[in-house]
């Protein structure tokens, strides 16, 4: 029987997080908390990475729940409502929830680096990589 009273808790230093996790284009993912890194049951934690002027590839993180707070920068998530494209723009201190199966994108449009802290519901980073959010039909016009 494991004693639950009395469990090693773990330290992972921000220099030695790990690329060695799902990976979407436009972006860098590292992984600090996981099943594989610290034998997380239930929670996934790390950071993403995005560059000045560029997005991400359009993803969703399967059944799990996602929550993102922003540490620099200033992503903007976008995300399909029926067939009208939604932009949430943010800054520093903003926190954005992700429901399971929802697809979005993150899209960096400063000349600033953009970093997000994830958490998820899962104990590993779950990534699903899709084609565009919008088919050439559905682009909007500016």
């Amino acid at each position: 029987m494991t004693d639950l009273w009395h469990q090693p808790l773990r330290h992972i230093r921000g220099a030695d997080l790990t690329g060695d996790t799902n990976q979407t284009s436009g972006m860098r993912r590292l992984e600090a908390i996981s099943g594989k890194t610290v034998g997380s049951q239930k929670v996934w934690m790390g950071e993403t990475h995005v560059a000045p002027v560029t997005n991400s590839g359009d993803h969703h993180h399967g059944e799990a729940e996602t929550a993102i707070y922003v540490k620099s920068g200033h992503p903007v998530f976008v995300f399909a409502d029926g067939d009208k494209e939604v932009r949430l723009e943010t800054g520093p201190g903003d926190y954005i929830f992700v429901p399971p199966y929802v697809p979005h994108r993150e899209e960096n449009p400063t000349d600033e680096e953009a970093v997000v802290i994830i958490s998820r519901s899962s104990q590993e980073g779950i990534v699903v990589n899709l084609p565009s959010l919008w088919s050439p039909v559905d682009v909007p016009e500016d």
